[in-house]
């Protein structure tokens, strides 16, 4: 058979399996063997009595270890508590008897930007006083696409109405317009207070809050306090508050002025908030061009370009749909 099979192609033991007969499969699942039940199953009317008993008004408030004791001292015996469990989840007569608290689920935040005065952050950072267990509490508003520092306060406290005061001052003085602007914090007691809420709804300001436990949903205000804390002069503790004021008062100078910030094209926040990017960029455009045409060499013969400012600045990208293939 091995010349006839090479001849059409198949293998020998394809075609001694198709000579074999095939057994027989049963017509419908009816006629398939059953499997025998097993002798430790309980019966119907043992069934029954079991959910007689669980139900009665005497158990109607115990537990299934608590019936099972409470038969076991009568010296009656039905089944193990385990198996009362299963019998009252396949009849759904099991759920949660405690008030148990359902934590809400929070709609992850979607903030953007593209120019400045459109979304503002704020959060409030500790400052370590001379002796431990002492603190200042520096609130600092940031916005978001210039990561300008539009205003910030030092305290000894923390409080609501530091805050409420600290928002109004930074919107008159940026001479925002009713409903042009969104503040996003976290959610800490001045951030989610009565009167602080009450003045954001008066100056038509949209409120935006990060969900629990995740700093992610406020990552420029977290950087910022980084920035800060991580800077040479940044003292390990204040001597006192005026310390710690004096200090905050010529940082912020600093950083808003002359600090260049890589995710707005190493461009100072004053400069990207109050509209002289595009001068200093051009500026640099024109002083790489003509070290380009003084030496090309230096740059691979490829005109050097400087960095563009982002079009739009996010919290939490807003996923993008998917395009289906073209077929």
């Amino acid at each position: 058979m091995g010349p006839a099979c090479d001849a059409i192609g198949i293998s020998r033991t394809r075609f001694y399996r198709s000579r074999r007969p095939k057994t027989s499969v049963p017509a419908s699942p009816d006629a398939a063997p059953l499997r025998p039940g097993s002798k430790r199953a309980l019966t119907s009317a043992q069934e029954e009595q079991i959910l007689a008993y669980l139900n009665s008004d005497r158990f109607l408030d115990c537990s299934p270890r608590q019936v099972w004791a409470s038969l076991l001292d009568e010296e009656i015996y039905v089944c193990s508590w385990r198996t009362m469990y299963r019998l009252l989840h396949r009849n759904q007569a099991v759920k949660e008897r405690r008030r148990v608290r359902r934590h809400p689920k929070y709609v992850r935040p979607e903030l953007a930007a593209s120019g400045p005065n459109q979304v503002w952050t704020w959060d409030i950072t500790y400052l370590k006083g001379p002796v431990r267990g002492e603190f200042y509490y520096l609130y600092v508003v940031l916005d978001l696409y210039s990561r300008l520092v539009v205003g910030w306060l030092l305290a000894d406290r923390e409080c609501e109405e530091l805050a409420r005061r600290l928002l109004e001052q930074s919107y008159r003085k940026h001479a925002v317009q009713p409903g042009q602007l969104t503040i996003h914090a976290d959610r800490g007691a001045p951030m989610k207070s009565k009167s602080v809420k009450q003045l954001l709804s008066d100056l038509d300001v949209r409120t935006s809050h990060s969900r629990p436990r995740v700093s992610n949903d406020n990552p420029y205000s977290e950087a910022g306090f980084k920035t800060m804390k991580y800077s040479p002069d940044f003292p390990a503790r204040f001597v006192g508050f005026e310390e710690a004021e004096e200090f905050c008062r010529a940082y912020f100078v600093c950083y808003n002025q002359e600090h260049y910030h890589t995710g707005i094209a190493l461009l100072t926040p004053a400069q990207v908030h109050y509209g002289e990017a595009e001068t200093v960029l051009a500026r640099r455009q024109a002083t790489l061009d003509a070290a380009f045409a003084q030496h090309p060499e230096r740059f691979g013969q490829r005109r050097p370009q400087v960095a563009r400012l982002p079009d739009t600045v996010w919290i939490n990208p807003a996923a993008q749909p998917v395009c289906a293939a073209a077929a």
